[in-house]
């Protein structure tokens, strides 16, 4: 008897996962009378209240009333209640995740967030250039004006003699740039993301040497060496890259008890706990070991090339929908791709690490690379006719035997994985 009730609460324990709940028979955070009420289903309690607040806010009990309003003003309600009703259905009814901190209903409100910004990206893809940048009007007013081009290159000297201000004025504007801030809290957050610091060091390098690459279509690329290697390389991506691995080492060595919030013992200790509901219940380390075999180190090589693609996308974006580095929106869509990535990355490794012959990508990895791809997309569509400047012939003799040596390096070590593998079966 024992026995079948073991197995009757397993395969209900599966049950309640898979259809996005969360098991109560593991956690004990959920047996907490603190935070019991947050983990019990009240699908239809919010179904009924999220309806008398469509009544209230759509005049559905005076519509001549409503009707008086500006007709633009009632579309764009109208849009913004349609994400809301989409967003509480993702909330309540969306899959869950790997993870479960702070809840598993903000994994499953990102998972809404991000399919919210494949859908937009997929209704931009197919305007004109130009309808797009009005579009973008509509979600913030200063956008749709053109931007001001602006080299970091065009004066590489580092001590200015003429300049009767300050004779390192051309230190003083770098160092003093928002790129500076934003390097540094972007390698934070990928090493945090990828927690391996070789795989790290490659992407900041490479990543410079796509600014090279890159830089006759983008002005902003145009940087100097001292700014590219000692201010970007070897000062700002070391101290990100340096900060997220002793967060990775924190959190590795952190000892993990959850103990309930009512059984604390003081206020301070519930505050600690409450405050720690948003930190890992575990922490996991990330092997990617891309040495393993050719088709490893082609897994591997997709997660670099997708996180420098979507790099490049974020400058080639603000460039064709003229959307300025300092706009809400450009911040807007790097803290949901940073939300996004840490299941990605949680998933994608997962992926690799399964032995199963038949396996899939799971939804955030799904949504990640077609959210990647559909902004390549645009700016490849938006981008025509913006970039006259042909790629210079030096960088087309660098990377042509770059991509064939890769190949060839690839081609030769799967055949030799394929002999040894062959004489093995002999």
């Amino acid at each position: 008897m024992e026995v079948n009730d073991q197995r009757r609460g397993r395969r209900k324990d599966l049950a309640s996962h898979q259809n996005g709940g969360v098991s109560t028979s593991n956690s004990e955070d959920e047996l907490d009378p603190w935070t019991a009420w947050a983990y019990k289903p009240r699908t239809i309690t919010l179904l009924l209240i999220g309806a008398c607040f469509l009544v209230w806010a759509s005049g559905v009990l005076d519509p001549e009333s409503s009707s008086e309003g500006d007709s633009i003003m009632s579309v764009k309600r109208g849009l913004w209640a349609m994400i809301a009703v989409y967003l509480a259905y993702s909330l309540l009814q969306a899959p869950s995740t790997v993870l479960i901190r702070p809840h598993p209903a903000i994994w499953r409100l990102v998972h809404g967030m991000a399919v919210i910004y494949l859908v937009a990206l997929t209704f931009l893809l197919f305007q004109r250039r130009d309808d797009a940048r009005q579009f973008m009007k509509f979600l913030h007013p200063d956008l749709g004006v053109e931007l001001p081009e602006r080299s970091y290159g065009a004066d590489c000297r580092i001590y200015v003699p003429e300049n009767p201000t300050s004779r390192f004025k051309n230190v003083y504007d770098t160092l003093f740039d928002e790129f500076v801030l934003a390097h540094i809290l972007g390698w934070w957050g990928k090493a945090i993301m990828i927690r391996n610091q070789p795989l790290l060091w490659l992407l900041s390098i490479v990543f410079e040497l796509m600014e090279l690459t890159f830089r006759h279509m983008l002005p902003n690329f145009n940087e100097c060496w001292w700014d590219s290697i000692i201010l970007d390389i070897l000062i700002c991506n070391w101290f990100g890259i340096w900060a997220g691995m002793r967060t990775v080492r924190y959190f590795d060595g952190k000892t993990y008890e959850w103990v309930g919030i009512s059984r604390q013992p003081n206020i301070i200790s519930k505050v600690k706990r409450t405050l720690g509901q948003f930190t890992p219940a575990r922490w996991d380390k990330d092997e990617w070991h891309p040495l393993l075999g050719p088709f490893r180190f082609i897994q591997v090589l997709s997660l670099c090339i997708v996180f420098l693609t979507v790099e490049l996308n974020t400058f080639f974006l603000k460039f064709c929908l003229w959307i300025p580095p300092r706009n809400p929106l450009i911040i807007y869509r790097l803290v949901l791709w940073w939300l996004i990535a840490i299941p990605t990355i949680r998933e994608y490794n997962s992926y690799l690490q399964d032995r199963k012959p038949v396996k899939k990508v799971g939804a955030f990895c799904w949504l990640s690379l077609a959210i990647c791809i559909v902004e390549l997309l645009i700016c490849i569509k938006f981008g025509h006719g913006l970039f006259p400047h042909a790629m210079p012939r030096w960088l087309v003799i660098f990377w042509t035997p770059v991509g064939l040596g890769l190949a060839v390096f690839l081609g030769a070590w799967s055949w030799q994985l394929h002999r040894a593998m062959r004489r093995k079966r002999q």
